[in-house]
């Protein structure tokens, strides 16, 4: 019979290949939406109309009728056009399911929470983003982002199941903590708000292209399926806000971490490289938040700013857990 491990990594692997399965179905739905004709288009709407954000959730920036549709707060997702977009989705709730199970299934096998290495929590903040994802999709239709999100998932997850993972072993003196629980957990989260504020920015450079060529008087300006999305300003709002509430759990990640650092090694602040990175992705969106609310920052440049910020949070996942050695060195690589 396997043991608890074993399940995990069998749960993991198939979750990866459903997570595969929703990357593909969302890349046919954008395919589809870069053929649909204008008379087609529909504005991504609240799943529950009627809401305030139903009003606001923005209109394409061909300015089509279908901002009257957002404005009624009725979706049209029953056209043939969503039905990869909800296959899609379908596939990134039964691959959670899986996650869900592989990461409690290894918890149970090491009697602990299952965050204590590079590999454990590669499972951890990918579950938390597709979670992240799906319990927003509730409220915005964001489904033209799940090709991004189940793409970076399949890329994360797969790279860490196939380089990162280490059987179970007990905890080393400063990991048996409180903090443990609280610190990582909170930093995987704020991790996976980044993650949809990144990828709301990558689509406001590409809309905000889109438009100018259209003020250009370009015709065919940019991947068709642009047209199906809320025009730069709402794209812009979206990750300011879920970036808010990231730079919020940050924060706590790093005053969590300066309390955990007392408590283990006597002292608040060292500049270990793992506190320096972690304190760097700090001011990167504490800069970002200032210069959004700053007049002449809107736009491209605090876009730019987001995706630098992402770009810092993975650089200090994938390399400085991996190459650099210091009093955080928990990856349990050899």
């Amino acid at each position: 019979m396997p043991d608890l491990d074993s399940i995990s990594i069998l749960t993991l692997w198939t979750a990866i290949a459903v997570y595969a399965g929703s990357f593909i179905a969302y890349a046919f739905d954008l395919a589809r939406r870069s053929s649909a004709t204008i008379a087609e288009v529909e504005t991504p709407v609240l799943v529950a109309a009627g809401g305030a954000d139903a009003r606001g959730a923005g209109s394409p920036a061909s300015g089509t009728a279908a901002g009257g549709a957002a404005r009624s707060g009725k979706a049209k997702s029953g056209t043939p056009r969503y039905v990869f977009a909800r296959i899609g989705t379908a596939l990134a709730i039964l691959g959670w399911l899986f996650h869900l199970t592989s990461t409690l299934t290894r918890g149970f096998a090491a009697g602990r929470v299952p965050w204590a290495n590079l590999y454990e929590f590669a499972m951890v903040g990918t579950l938390l983003i597709m979670a992240v994802y799906l319990v927003v999709l509730t409220r915005i239709d964001l489904r033209y982002l799940g090709t991004f999100i189940s793409g970076l998932v399949v890329v994360l997850l797969g790279a860490a199941a196939a380089n990162f993972y280490v059987a179970v072993t007990p905890l080393v003196d400063p990991l048996k903590s409180v903090w443990l629980v609280i610190h990582v957990f909170v930093a995987s989260l704020s991790t996976a708000l980044f993650a949809l504020a990144f990828a709301l920015s990558v689509m406001q450079l590409m809309q905000s292209r889109r438009e100018r060529r259209i003020a250009d008087g370009v015709e065919n300006a940019g991947p068709g399926f642009l047209r199906t999305l809320p025009n730069t300003v709402r794209l812009e709002n979206m990750a300011y806000h879920f970036t808010v509430v990231g730079f919020i759990f940050w924060t706590f990640t790093l005053i969590a971490g300066s309390i955990w650092a007392q408590d283990a090694w006597g002292r608040y602040w060292g500049f270990d490289v793992k506190e320096t990175w972690t304190f760097i992705i700090w001011v990167l969106y504490a800069g970002y938040i200032h210069a959004r609310a700053t007049r002449g920052w809107r736009g491209n440049p605090s876009a730019w700013l987001s995706i630098t910020g992402f770009t810092a949070v993975i650089f200090n996942f994938a390399i400085v857990n991996v190459f650099f050695k210091g009093l955080h060195a928990y990856s349990g690589l050899s």
